[in-house]
């Protein structure tokens, strides 16, 4: 007996931490401690794992929390504070970028979460000059750190504010990839017209073209 994907999905966005593999038939707590949820069975007062996955623990309003374990299919890796991830910017307004994070770290998402990076998190020096359109346009790929972690709509505040953090892949009004020229312009190879962003340097393993 399984609960649904999003019974599943309400337990990982609850599950901040990171998860735990198990296996089936390894013995996961007392039932002191929690109470047993889907994919785990009961034996003399402790919780088991009854198949392999991932072990989550949310809290229900019970008095203890709920212990489920879930396949590494039903599981994800979740955007967490201080996490590197690569988003897509999908609109722009002078006082935030709203973004899709694809990535945390290299691992993309099965999820569609969104994030928002103010105004004030883009740059970390003359925050007070910061131009959010001269610094990310909608379809560019950025790079950030989450700083906050979401709402109910799942919309993560994150920060440009770091050298390595920016935009990575940027297309002209031409359809294409410019190329980065200094820390706040990038051009475009075949026009020549130069576009201002807020430029990441780039660390290879973050790259997600």
């Amino acid at each position: 007996m399984s609960h649904g994907p999003m019974e599943n999905k309400i337990g990982l966005l609850e599950n901040m931490s990171p998860m735990k593999l198990c296996v089936p038939g390894e013995r996961l707590c007392s039932t002191e401690d929690c109470i047993p949820g889907t994919g785990t069975y009961l034996r003399h007062g402790y919780i088991f794992a009854s198949l392999a996955g991932y072990v989550l623990r949310k809290n229900e309003g019970e008095e203890l929390p709920v212990i489920s374990v879930v396949r590494e299919t039903e599981a994800q890796l979740l955007p967490d504070v201080g996490a590197i991830v690569t988003c897509k910017v999908t609109s722009i307004n002078p006082r935030f970028a709203k973004v899709h994070i694809l990535y945390v770290g290299s691992t993309p998402l099965k999820d569609r979460f969104r994030g928002t990076i103010r105004k004030e998190d883009v740059r970390a020096t003359e925050k007070d000059k910061v131009e959010t359109y001269k610094c990310f346009r909608p379809g560019d790929i950025v790079l950030a750190k989450v700083i906050s972690l979401g709402d109910v709509q799942s919309n993560y505040l994150l920060t440009t504010a770091e050298n390595e953090l920016g935009v990575v892949v940027a297309h002209s009004e031409a359809g294409v990839q410019m190329v980065p020229i200094s820390w706040c312009e990038m051009q475009c190879p075949r026009t020549h017209a130069k576009e201002f962003r807020k430029v990441a340097r780039v660390q290879p393993e973050y790259l997600q073209a």
